[in-house]
């Protein structure tokens, strides 16, 4: 039984969208082998769920979305997937009582089994310190992870058309990039409490120091910070945007501030210019598209205007703040795919892109009932299972993933069910408008059986 009241229930065979036999020779040849077999394993044996051949690291979380996570694993995974999860629990407690060493295991599952779920996490700050009694101020564990894997995190909203857009004119999809590692995320800062000098200094390997006087405090203290990259990780993650950019067809733009560090941002763009130049200007060409280096403050006036359709390769923080601007402006935060790709294209790891939800957490432990939408979690599953079903060569797995998306978007779309985030979007504010979320992910499961037998 899950923390809404809902458990797993395996569905029986009469009910098994999978029973169908298919109908036509015509039809089965357009199914795949494997997938036409599996059918008619269904059809005459007793219920047999869907193999997922290789593991799958599941991260847990906090929180409200911690709760959904669990719902969403009695409802759509464990009733119709044989798979095995290898489960690292990264909640707060949890992180805390292991020192963080949970997250850098769960980091190495990954790389180990090439494919990760994470669910929404807590990021401490000082209140949460003292709420939960840490031992100290523990770093993100999405950052921890980003770090020990590299490779760029692409943020992709979920396009609804009933759901409108607060950016009237956004009509496709506007893909954000990511850079997965260091700059604020990775660096060092302090406060300085009085006047002194602020120096940075680089020894070289087998040379002598280096040192940048940078600052001078000398009415009161201040702040300072320093930060870095490496030429490997922005390599990577300008290897992954291209390669991205060309499976989905669209132009590609990078955006830094390389007018005002000029070192530090304009090595980004040296290095994506070299690798367009090299290596990809003839696949652009070839496919009608096309790369171009482009000022951050001007991009992202450009992307306001725009229709939409093309990639944006964006520095760490950058990509941060944008892909929740890009998410509300399609409709919602609960609307939007997270996931983390390395340059070779095999390590993947897919999250909520959003936080824990905290507010409607508290309205949960009152025992009040909640409206959370679940999508972004939802689809942090099946993004995961989309590419371990790519990995491992099973059609069926695919097949499924992509089944439960579309009953979450159909839902939504067709039925007219939804969350209260969606409802507010839609200019609807009546408690008859919108349903809670455990509502919600019964009606998903309705589409999603109804789905599957259109579908398999």
């Amino acid at each position: 039984m899950s923390p809404f009241g809902v458990a797993a229930v395996r569905i029986p065979l009469r009910q098994t969208p999978w029973s169908r036999v298919a109908a036509s020779s015509a039809r089965a040849a357009s199914v795949p082998l494997s997938f036409y077999t599996y059918r008619r394993t269904m059809a005459s044996a007793a219920p047999t769920k869907i193999k997922v051949k290789n593991p799958v690291v599941e991260l847990d979380g906090d929180e409200m979305t911690r709760i959904i996570w669990q719902n969403i694993k009695d409802k759509f995974i464990h009733p119709y997937l044989d798979i095995d999860l290898k489960y690292y629990d990264l909640g707060l407690e949890y992180r805390d009582e292991t020192n963080d060493q949970v997250t850098i295991d769960a980091a190495e599952a990954i790389k180990k089994y090439s494919v990760g779920v994470k669910c929404a996490t807590i990021t401490p700050d000082e209140a949460r310190v003292k709420e939960f009694n840490l031992k100290q101020m523990w770093l993100s564990p999405n950052g921890t992870i980003r770090n020990a894997l590299g490779g760029t995190v692409f943020r992709e909203p979920i396009v609804i058309p009933r759901i409108p857009r607060l950016v009237t004119g956004w009509q496709k999809p506007i893909i954000i990039g990511r850079h997965a590692f260091g700059d604020q995320y990775r660096a060092k800062d302090i406060v300085a409490p009085g006047p002194g000098k602020l120096s940075m200094v680089y020894t070289p390997a087998g040379g002598e120091p280096q040192e940048l006087e940078v600052f001078e405090f000398k009415n009161g203290g201040g702040v300072a910070q320093t930060q870095y990259n490496t030429d490997e990780s922005i390599t990577g993650f300008a290897h992954s945007s291209f390669k991205l950019a060309l499976d989905k067809g669209l132009p590609l733009y990078m955006s830094t501030k390389n007018t005002i560090l000029k070192k530090y941002d304009g090595r980004f763009k040296d290095i994506f210019q070299e690798l367009y130049d090299t290596q990809y200007r003839a696949e652009f060409e070839a496919k009608g598209t096309w790369y171009e280096h482009r000022l951050i403050d001007d991009m992202v006036a450009q992307m306001i205007k725009s229709t939409g359709g093309y990639v944006m390769a964006l520095k760490n923080y950058d990509g941060d703040v944008q892909s929740d601007i890009v998410a509300q402006g399609f409709g919602s935060l609960g609307l939007m795919t997270s996931v983390l790709i390395t340059p070779d294209g095999k390590t993947f790891e897919s999250e909520a892109a959003h936080g824990t939800v905290t507010r409607h957490y508290r309205e949960h432990q009152k025992g009040k009932e909640t409206s959370t939408n679940p999508i972004a979690s939802i689809f942090a599953w099946t993004r995961g299972l989309i590419q371990r079903g790519k990995l491992d060569d099973t059609p069926e797995v695919v097949a499924f993933a992509e089944s439960l998306e579309k009953a979450c978007i159909d839902t939504v779309d067709i039925d007219g069910i939804m969350t209260k985030d969606l409802a507010l979007a839609c200019g609807k504010t009546g408690r008859e408008d919108y349903v809670t979320t455990n509502e919600y992910l019964d009606a998903v499961e309705r589409r999603m059986k109804q789905v599957l037998k259109e579908k398999l």
